[in-house]
C-alpha cells in the first residue's frame, strides 16, 4: 500500500480555478462560448492539427478547439557554466523520437507563476545538516515566491507529512521548515540491525508530490529535494518517482546534502550511492544535481544557482508529428545552435489525453 501525504487537504488546481474563472467571463461577455483554450503546458488532448501551420495564421475560431500540444521548459548555458538569455526559437531543432518537431510558440520564460514543492529529507542521517537546509531553504522563499507564486513542504524519513500546504506566503513555509524535526525509526527491517534507521522514504515522497500535488497544476513546475539521495523502504521504485515527475511535467532539483561521514560510522558501512540516482532522476526530468555535503555557503550558493535558472527559462511549444495520445514514452532532444552551448530539459514525456 502507497503512503500517502499526512495531512492532505483538498484544493482546487490551478489549472482548474483558471478553467473555471474563465467560463464565467465569457459567460457573462460572450454569449454562446462554451470552451475555453487549454494551458500550454497541460497534457496533450484531443486531436492534432497541422504540424506546419503557424498558430498566427489560424482563424480565432481554433480558440475554441483541444489540441495536442507539448510545451517545453529548459534552460541554457555555455561551456563554462553560464546561463545564456535572449536566444530565439530559430537557435533551437526539437525532435520527438529523432523526429523534427516544428516549434509553433517560443519564449524567454521569467514570469510565469512558478508552482514548487520543497522536499526535505528528515531521518538519521540529516541530522548534522538538518540546520542548514532549513536557514537556507527559508531565505531561498523568501526571495524566489512571488505574489503569483505557490509552494508546499513536505518532509520525509520513515513517514511522509505536509508540514505546509499551497501558499505564496514565505514566512508561513519558513516557520513550517524550523519545526520539521529528525525521526529516526527503529527496528529491524529487510535484515538490517536493530538500531538502524526505519526507512527513508524519498522516493515515495517524490512520487506523492508530483503524482498528488503537481498533477493537474500548470505553468512552471519545480520540486527542490534536499537529501543524501539514500531511499530505504519506499513502495515506489526510481523509475516510478522519475515516472510520476515526467507525467506531471516536473522539474526535480536535489541539493545533495550528504554528511559523508555519517555513512563510514558503527553499522552504517553500507557505504554511500545516493549521488548517482539523484543524478538519474534530476537529468530525466530537466533539473540538476547540486554537491553541497554539509557547507552552508555552498546551500546557500545552490538555491542562489536554482534561483536564476528558475527566472531564467525559455518555453517551446508544438504539435508533435505523432498525434497518439496512447500513454507512451516520446523521447525529447532539443538541439541548440552555437559552439559550446548545452541545453538543460526534460529527455521526454508520457503521451497522455487530459481527463476532467
Amino acid at each position: 500500500m502507497f503512503h500517502r501525504l499526512t495531512s492532505m487537504k483538498f484544493r482546487l488546481p490551478r489549472s482548474r480555478r483558471a478553467v473555471l474563472l474563465g467560463a464565467l467571463l465569457c459567460a457573462a461577455t460572450v454569449p454562446g462560448l462554451a470552451q475555453v483554450a487549454p494551458s500550454p503546458d497541460a497534457p496533450p488532448q484531443g486531436p492534432a492539427g497541422d504540424p506546419n501551420q503557424d498558430d498566427q495564421q489560424q482563424p480565432l475560431e481554433t480558440l475554441k478547439v483541444n489540441v495536442n500540444l507539448v510545451s517545453l521548459y529548459f534552460t541554457v548555458h555555455d561551456k563554462h557554466g553560464a546561463l545564456i538569455p535572449h536566444l530565439t526559437k530559430d537557435d533551437f531543432n526539437i525532435l520527438e523520437d529523432k523526429a523534427p518537431q516544428k516549434i509553433k510558440n517560443f519564449t524567454a520564460e521569467n514570469d510565469q507563476p512558478l508552482t514548487l514543492g520543497i522536499l526535505l529529507d528528515t531521518s538519521g542521517s540529516m541530522q548534522n545538516v538538518l540546520p542548514l537546509e532549513q536557514q537556507a531553504g527559508a531565505a531561498f522563499l523568501s526571495r524566489v515566491l512571488r505574489s503569483k507564486d505557490e509552494a508546499f513542504l513536505i518532509s520525509f524519513d520513515v513517514n511522509l507529512d505536509l508540514l505546509a500546504d499551497y501558499t505564496n506566503n514565505a514566512h508561513a513555509l519558513a516557520r513550517a521548515m524550523d519545526k520539521a524535526e529528525i525521526n529516526v525509526g527503529t527496528g529491524g527491517m529487510g535484515g538490517m540491525p536493530s538500531g538502524t534507521p526505519r526507512g527513508t522514504l524519498l522516493y515515495d515522497a517524490v512520487y506523492s508530490a508530483t503524482h498528488e500535488k503537481l498533477q493537474q497544476e500548470t505553468g512552471r513546475k519545480a520540486i527542490i529535494l534536499l537529501t543524501d539521495g539514500e531511499d530505504q523502504g519506499s513502495v515506489q521504485k526510481l523509475q516510478g518517482a522519475i515516472e510520476a515527475a515526467q507525467k506531471a511535467n516536473t522539474i526535480v532539483y536535489v541539493l545533495l546534502v550528504a554528511d559523508r561521514g555519517f555513512y563510514g560510522r558503527g553499522v552504517y558501512t553500507m557505504g554511500y550511492s545516493g549521488d548517482a540516482v539523484m543524478r538519474k532522476m534530476a537529468e530525466e526530468t530537466g533539473g540538476r544535481v547540486i554537491d553541497v555535503g554539509n557547507n552552508g555557503k555552498k546551500m546557500e550558493s545552490a538555491f542562489a544557482q536554482i534561483e536564476e535558472e528558475l527566472r531564467t527559462q525559455y518555453v517551446a511549444s508544438y504539435t508533435p508529428t505523432n498525434a497518439k495520445l496512447d500513454g507512451s514514452y516520446r523521447k525529447i532532444d532539443i538541439e541548440c545552435k552555437g559552439d559550446g552551448l548545452k541545453v538543460q530539459s526534460p529527455k521526454g514525456y508520457y503521451a497522455i489525453a487530459q481527463t476532467d
